[in-house]
């Protein structure tokens, strides 16, 4: 039986870290060929050129797609977008896969969707079926998952949503979020093993902030968060940078400037998987509005303080602590969530969701673009 060869396209290290897991099953199945596409943020110096922990895990990168212009402008990001798409034409051309895999709702996985569409590229969609309001990702996720044909959602609420959108229950399978299959199998570093890996010398107690842009919203709440922050002075701050999206770098160069006056502020590049859920699982709480907060950090039995719109219409657990961008609330917000004892509700899944992937795809001896609308 001949291999089908199963591209994935990543575009960012929090995604890589997602697809690790899967990544692997689809190595080691014997059915499966293997083809990794790096692009976005991975091939960029400013985001830590993070291609490079692709490859220290032992992946082989098939083909790189240089597409992100030094730009966070809406007419950047469009600009990157067009020349993701022809980079794309490239690459399938090349590689001529029998399936795309596609985590999510950046704008890197809609340029790569949408050139796969037109070359008839089966693709299935992974995290489909949500909702944020808070940013243009909303409307990229839907039109991914109507250019998909097979369909991994995190929560059968999130199946009946892509169900809804018109795909054939056949092939819309709830298989939980694969972020969680790394913190059920990883090793994790201990709170001193973090401290000397991140070179953080006093042993305080510390925060862990991520805030990404909100592309359909509030433009400027990284420094509502950044002033609430200022009373935090007995506790370490550890950034991660904002990622790519219109208004990214910005936000990355106030945390600068606030870090230059802040010696308990520490901001990084990149984490990678293994120190940042080791990260969020020694922290009195994580603070910002990334999807992680609310999917994987109530795994870790740690506190989420969520600020403002970004992630709004997310499903999420009662241990997110939700919050406007306003200095006051966001000081509220975090005195609450210090207080927080549980529960941690787990309501993505048990971990497993890489093999029940596999199991599903092992199913069909081809794949085909061929859908029909369904209609409810």
């Amino acid at each position: 039986m001949k291999k089908q060869k199963v591209c994935i396209v990543t575009g960012t290290r929090a995604e890589y870290g997602l697809l690790t897991p899967l990544m692997r099953r689809i190595k080691n199945y014997h059915n499966f060929d293997l083809q990794i596409v790096a692009t976005g943020m991975h091939l960029s110096p400013e985001f830590g050129l993070t291609y490079k922990n692709i490859e220290e895990d032992g992946f082989n990168i098939n083909e790189k797609v240089e597409m992100l212009l030094s730009s966070d402008t809406p007419s950047g990001v469009v600009k990157s977008m067009g020349i993701g798409t022809i980079g794309f034409a490239d690459v399938f051309t090349k590689l001529r896969p029998d399936l795309l895999i596609i985590l999510g709702d950046r704008f890197e996985m809609l340029a790569a969707a949408q050139t796969a569409l037109i070359f008839g590229l089966p693709i299935a969609h992974i995290h489909g079926g949500e909702q944020t309001f808070g940013a243009y990702d909303d409307a990229i996720r839907h039109s991914i998952t109507k250019m998909a044909t097979f369909h991994f959602t995190s929560s059968e609420s999130h199946r009946q949503r892509v169900i809804q959108l018109g795909e054939n229950p056949s092939k819309v399978w709830n298989v939980g979020a694969l972020g969680i299959e790394n913190i059920t199998k990883m090793l994790l570093l201990s709170k001193k093993e973090l401290y000397s890996q991140l070179s953080i010398r006093n042993d305080q107690p510390y925060f862990l902030i991520t805030y990404h842009p909100e592309t359909a919203g509030e433009t400027d709440g990284i420094h509502s968060i950044l002033a609430a922050l200022q009373e935090l002075r007995d506790y370490n701050l550890i950034f991660t940078k904002s990622n790519a999206d219109n208004g990214g770098r910005l936000i990355n160069e106030k945390i600068k400037d606030y870090i230059s006056s802040n010696p308990n502020a520490h901001l990084f590049d990149s984490l990678g998987q293994l120190r940042y859920l080791s990260a969020v699982k020694h922290a009195e709480a994580v603070i910002g509005n990334s999807s992680s907060g609310l999917i994987e950090v109530p795994y870790l039995n740690t506190p989420t303080v969520n600020c403002g719109g970004r992630q709004s219409g997310r499903e999420c657990p009662s241990s997110v602590f939700h919050t406007e961008l306003d200095v006051h609330r966001i000081s509220l917000t975090i005195k609450a969530a210090l207080q927080y004892k549980g529960p941690y509700d787990q309501i993505y899944g048990d971990g497993k969701t890489s093999e029940k992937i596999i199991n599903c795809l092992k199913g069909f001896q081809s794949f085909s673009i061929k859908k029909e609308f369904y209609n409810l």
